[in-house]
């Protein structure tokens, strides 16, 4: 049996805290592990094991992956499992379907690698069984247990992957004699993950995901981020990013938390295989590129920019970055309001109707409300991308659909709530109209309906613009 000893470790006895870096075959050999009765129930759910089991495939090229850290109360004999039993719990699950598939079935001879079988039937023999009370856990056992079976029976879950899952994937634990001392340290742990917004969770993932030829780049990027305010950052991400990518597939969008993270992970230009959908992205990355380090760049001083779009498949690393960049700049334009269209469209002005409309939003009393933010998000989300597809082409009659359609909102209704404002999208979804538009003209000439009543308070002018506009009767 491989021991514990036998793992890259580290350890500081002299403050009571054992460290030590482990492959998943050490970890699960220990006989003294236990999963403590007081632990939570197993709530890992099939979008996770499906998560992990993605990671392990898009990582198995590494010498070792981390997997994330475990705590230990070490009592006695025993390393009680305080913090970590979901991600422990999973890895068993992992290991028995691959037990059950590679060595229980006596008419299966497909595990080539004797040495990969001899740890499988070492595993078998000495790895912990604990016995759950909670129906939640049992239940959620069960599912991920046959979630995890269909993954490791494809044909192409290869042995590399099992000898990477086994030996390379590596874990973090802590280990601490004193019960209070390892909840104290647990706390301290999820003290700080609590402290982690979901864009803090992204970008960690794309510097793990910069190719070898952007490693040079990674301090500048990270330089860049956190010089970045993180209020604005958070601001970005979970009222404009996320909203307009998920009311665009025609998708609920109140709260960005970290569980809505993979919607802003894509692909790995230089690791994913050559699908055709990937063909594109991959010429387009490679072109700007080469373009920019061309010497005629040193003549001329250009630059090209990648050309982003609010809903197009995420490039992971460096471009993930750049993306982000890019929307801080153009989220801001858009909030400061008529300045910056006057600057952009200089050689032609914004029709009289859509400068009056960028004042009043700007200036009516009840704008700051939080009714009234939540319309105005609409408004802009809804503004941003439509240049982020056609530009500032008819930019002006873009603008006074887009307010019509937000604001009507606002004078039906005497509260405006996020649940509001979220169903008023999806019940008149102009995002899923904008995706599929080719002109501006599909999208400019959809029909409104006239309002009769105006319930609302201290939004007189925007009653007005509605009736000057023929919305309003």
């Amino acid at each position: 049996m491989t021991s514990v000893s036998d793992t890259i470790s580290e350890t500081t006895n002299d403050v009571g805290l054992s460290r030590q870096i482990l492959s998943v075959h050490s970890l699960l050999c220990d006989q003294s592990l236990t999963i403590p009765r007081y632990q939570r129930p197993y709530k890992w759910t099939t979008r996770n094991i499906n998560e992990l089991f993605s990671d392990i495939a898009a990582h198995q090229d590494k010498s070792a992956y981390r997997l994330g850290t475990l705590v230990f109360h070490l009592d006695g004999d025993k390393k009680n499992i305080v913090d970590g039993q979901q991600r422990t719990i999973t890895l068993l699950l992992a290991v028995r379907a691959l037990i059950k598939r590679y060595l229980d079935n006596s008419d299966n001879n497909s595990l080539h690698r004797k040495d990969l079988r001899k740890q499988l039937d070492e595993l078998r023999q000495t790895m912990v069984n604990p016995c759950f009370d909670s129906a939640i856990s049992k239940a959620n056992i069960h599912a991920n247990y046959l979630a995890i079976s269909r993954i490791v029976e494809h044909a192409d879950f290869s042995e590399s992957q099992i000898d990477f899952l086994l030996n390379r994937c590596e874990l973090v634990t802590f280990g601490l004699s004193d019960v209070s001392e390892a909840f104290q340290f647990f706390d301290s742990q999820n003290a700080r993950g609590r402290d982690l917004e979901p864009h803090d969770l992204l970008k960690a993932y794309h510097l793990r995901e910069f190719g070898k030829g952007d490693e040079i780049l990674k301090a500048q990027t990270v330089a860049a981020w956190e010089s970045s305010d993180t209020k604005e950052l958070a601001i970005l991400f979970s009222h404009y990013l996320y909203r307009i990518r998920q009311w665009s597939k025609g998708r609920s969008a109140r709260y960005f938390n970290k569980n809505d993270t993979p919607l802003f992970k894509g692909i790995g230009i230089e690791s994913i295989d050559h699908f055709p959908y990937t063909g594109q992205l991959r010429i387009t990355h490679h072109f700007i590129d080469n373009y920019n380090q061309q010497y005629e760049r040193h003549i001329d001083a250009g630059c090209l920019n990648f050309p982003f779009q609010l809903d197009q498949i995420i490039i992971n690393g460096r471009r993930f970055f750049e993306m982000t960049a890019h929307y801080q700049e153009k989220v801001a334009h858009i909030r400061s309001g008529l300045d910056h269209f006057e600057t952009l469209t200089s050689k032609k002005k914004l029709d009289d109707v859509a400068e009056r409309i960028l004042k009043t939003i700007n200036s009516y009393p009840g704008r700051n409300r939080t009714g009234d933010q939540y319309v105005r998000v609409m408004f802009d989300c809804l503004l941003i991308y439509y240049i982020d597809k056609f530009g500032y082409s008819v930019i002006s009659r873009a603008i006074e659909k887009i307010f019509v359609w937000a604001y009507s909102l606002r004078l039906t209704m005497q509260v405006v709530q996020l649940a509001t404002m979220d169903n008023h999208v999806l019940d008149n979804n102009l995002f899923q109209l904008l995706r599929d538009a080719t002109l501006p003209g599909e999208f400019i000439n959809c029909s409104l309906p006239v309002l009769q009543e105006n319930r609302s308070t201290k939004t007189s002018e925007i009653e007005s613009l509605m009736r000057e506009m023929k919305y309003f009767e």
